[in-house]
């Protein structure tokens, strides 16, 4: 098994972007459309737990589309094989004067469909705390 293969980091960096922009903008289509559309797929929020597709969807349709800029301050891609990749990042947002800071973990899988994320995490860390060096 090749790990970080070239042109799967390629295809994992082309497609994160979309996902992004989509999250900062509410496009709520394309965010659950990048997600496994099954029961087993799993988002784990910062105030939820998401099991299944339905799940996910009920959310990102209720979720309010106020303050979601964020500055991404680490990305890494890393690819097992042809089909399988996580993507880790380490974000910042401005509430109110404050910075705060996060954390995001994907795992992607090629479907039949194309690449689609199966399982997510998103965190906030306390107040006091920076980013990693």
């Amino acid at each position: 098994m090749q790990v970080n293969d070239p042109e799967v980091i390629a295809e994992l960096s082309e497609l994160y972007p979309r996902y992004e922009t989509a999250l900062v903008t509410n496009d709520v289509d394309t965010l659950i459309a990048m997600f496994w559309n099954a029961a087993d797929v799993v988002r784990f929020g910062v105030t939820e737990n998401l099991h299944g597709i339905e799940e996910i969807q009920a959310f990102r349709k209720g979720r309010s589309p106020v303050n979601l800029a964020r500055k991404i301050e680490r990305l890494d891609i890393v690819s097992f094989g042809r089909d399988f990749g996580c993507v880790t990042l380490e974000f910042s947002r401005e509430n109110n004067g404050e910075t705060i800071y996060g954390r995001q973990s994907q795992t992607w899988v090629r479907m039949p469909e194309g690449w689609r994320i199966v399982s997510a995490h998103v965190s906030l860390l306390p107040v006091s705390a920076k980013r990693s060096a």
